[in-house]
């Protein structure tokens, strides 16, 4: 057995294995639809090994080498469909397709060419390349926010495309790739083809499935950290991302702000009109808290009628002014299932961020204010002691209906 037959019989081995790993991926976790493209991709490397020791077998190779070269093409384009599912980017079927179908007659033509013609083996090699470099183009098109890993993974892609490409002078380079089909394996070029070959399907492989391993543990994560009956984030997921809030604000020198507010007469409701009304106005209070906050903003629900935002690279001027028209909207909205004529408030109190200060004595000082806003009749805005506020935003609050803030 050469070089080249033992690389392809380990990779026999291993193109098994990550076939199953990557189905495995997508059977725990059925939202992962790349996952399960990408196993396809791998049980397909088994048949495209298959084709490549089956080539010595045939008098005419011709038609066996455009299989062998159509399988592998083919696995390379459905791992870009894959990766256009995993990164939220539409994947160009059609134009894949007719590359796909153009790309295998041109090798099929070119086979009658000499072994050695660079034309030849250009026509094989430098669609692998396309593909290669078209699935990196679909992980940095990416809706979302790319990690490092995903920067790597578009990096190896495009690493890949240049071996691909560079194949045909690599082969020169080391005597060619034999003299004809049957002596492709016995090569020297064989064998460094073969082995380049698994290493970029081995990292590729790996990367994708850290990829995938992050993206099922963030979303574990999220689950755990979010309040089911409010979709915010419950209170220990609140409190870990406020914190990590309070840290890149402090790094960038950035105020923060923290508003607490507290549904009115909560037991009233659910006394008066049931627990399930009781319900309906968290979730009415808290869709109306997932509108009204910005994309950077952190909301939660800290407690039964309880939640607390935190507003990254806001004053206490522009936060109040946040929780008046927060106070005023909500008192205004009616609730499904509950008679029209009756409406619903809430207090708030709000303190900004101290330097050196943590989140936990924020948010005393926060709800501190709050309880002024409930001992002051509830329905109002309080400021918390120790923070800092222009005195002519009182005019602002006479403006959004609030009692004006007690000394």
């Amino acid at each position: 057995m050469s070089g080249a037959e033992f690389i392809l019989a380990i990779n026999v081995f291993v193109a098994g294995l990550l076939a199953s790993a990557f189905m495995a991926i997508g059977i725990y976790d059925p939202k992962r639809v790349s996952a399960r493209w990408f196993a396809l991709c791998y049980g397909l490397g088994i048949f495209y090994i298959g084709t490549e020791f089956s080539i010595p077998l045939f008098a005419d190779t011709r038609i066996i080498v455009a299989v062998n070269f159509a399988t592998f093409l083919a696995i390379a384009l459905l791992m870009n469909v894959g990766l256009a599912k995993r990164y939220e980017v539409a994947p160009p079927v059609r134009s894949m397709l007719a590359f796909f179908v153009a790309a295998t007659a041109a090798v099929y033509v070119t086979q009658g060419l000499d072994r050695d013609s660079l034309l030849r083996m250009m026509t094989f090699q430098t669609p692998y390349a396309i593909a290669q470099a078209i699935g990196a183009a679909i992980v940095l098109r990416s809706r979302t926010k790319l990690s490092n890993f995903d920067l790597a993974l578009a990096g190896v892609l495009l690493a890949s495309a240049v071996q691909f490409f560079s194949k045909p002078y690599l082969a020169l380079a080391v005597g060619g790739s034999g003299s004809d089909p049957h002596e492709y394996l016995q090569s020297t070029y064989a064998m460094v083809s073969q082995a380049l070959g698994t290493v970029f399907a081995l990292s590729i492989a790996l990367l994708l499935m850290v990829i995938l391993m992050r993206d099922i543990l963030a979303d574990v994560t999220q689950k755990s950290e979010t309040d089911a009956l409010s979709g915010l984030l419950n209170r220990g997921g609140f409190e870990r991302q406020a914190a990590a809030a309070l840290r890149d604000a402090g790094r960038q020198g950035l105020p923060v702000t923290l508003v607490i507010s507290d549904i009115d007469h909560f037991k009233s409701i659910n006394d008066s009109y049931g627990h399930a009304s009781g319900d309906r106005v968290i979730e009415t209070f808290s869709r109306f808290i997932r509108e009204a906050k910005a994309g950077h903003h952190i909301a939660g629900r800290i407690g039964g009628e309880e939640f607390a935002i935190i507003l990254p690279g806001t004053h206490m001027a522009a936060a109040r002014l946040f929780a008046e028209g927060a106070r005023s909207a909500f008192s205004a909205l009616p609730i499904d299932g509950l008679p029209l004529s009756r409406r619903f408030t809430a207090s708030f109190g709000v303190a900004e961020l101290i330097v050196g200060e943590s989140i936990d004595n924020l948010m005393r000082r926060a709800d501190a204010a709050l309880y002024e806003a409930k001992k002051d009749g509830r329905d109002c805005v309080r400021v918390a002691s120790g923070s800092t506020l222009d005195l002519s935003f009182d005019s602002n609050v006479v403006q959004f209906g609030s009692k004006p803030p007690t000394a």
